[in-house]
């Protein structure tokens, strides 16, 4: 059973190359806040480390955790399985710490239909425009057109979904949008006043997808 001492879930998804893993890297910097470490059967990119980043498995090792049903949430995304584990999410949401999950909206759907016992705070993060989106994708470690011409058709599916999120916060800048969402962390936790205007969002969404 959840008390008020228990930490909260929050959940942020993005189209690829939004900036949500920037965004949790800022977050798991405050207080109190850990990242749930994905599982995942894609191979590390430069920089990234085993344990840290992500658990970098095998197919059959995935697919083991899948059958003994240990996953809260996985998904296969560009041809990979990525997935988040229970009993380390559980354990830390009871010890009073704040979780932060950097998963898809496939992943955020089954956390939210698991309906845990533990308050949920989910976030959308979207790029300022479409051509600001492709400039990211083709700066990023993928040199290959064909790699960011693949998510940019990805990115017209995944943000049919920000419909299904508390919030949608629009990554112009990576330190105002941290500030944004820091907010209305603080204001969900806090039963604050929320600085958050719908229809903005709604015409922005317009404009990406017309």
């Amino acid at each position: 059973m959840s008390s008020k001492n228990d930490g909260v879930m929050i959940i942020l998804s993005s189209p690829s190359g939004a900036g949500k893993t920037t965004l949790v890297n800022l977050l798991s910097k405050k207080d109190n806040f850990v990242t749930s470490i994905s599982h995942t059967t894609r191979n590390p990119r430069p920089g990234e480390e085993h344990n840290k980043d992500y658990f970098f498995v095998k197919d059959e090792e995935f697919k083991r955790l899948i059958k003994n049903e240990e996953f809260l949430e996985y998904a296969k995304v560009f041809n990979n399985l990525y997935g988040t584990t229970r009993t380390p999410v559980i354990n830390n949401l009871n010890a009073g710490k704040n979780i932060l999950f950097d998963i898809d909206w496939q992943g955020a759907d089954q956390i939210k239909n698991k309906k845990l016992d533990y308050k949920l705070i989910t976030f959308f993060i979207l790029p300022p425009s479409k051509e600001v989106l492709f400039k990211r994708l083709s700066n990023r470690d993928m040199k290959d057109k064909l790699i960011a011409d693949e998510r940019m058709k990805q990115f017209e599916r995944d943000v049919l979904h920000w419909i299904n999120y508390d919030y949608v916060v629009i990554n112009d800048d990576i330190k105002k949008c941290f500030e944004k969402i820091e907010n209305l962390i603080e204001a969900e936790i806090n039963n604050g006043s929320k600085d958050y205007d719908l229809n903005f969002i709604r015409e922005h969404v317009e404009k990406l997808t017309g």
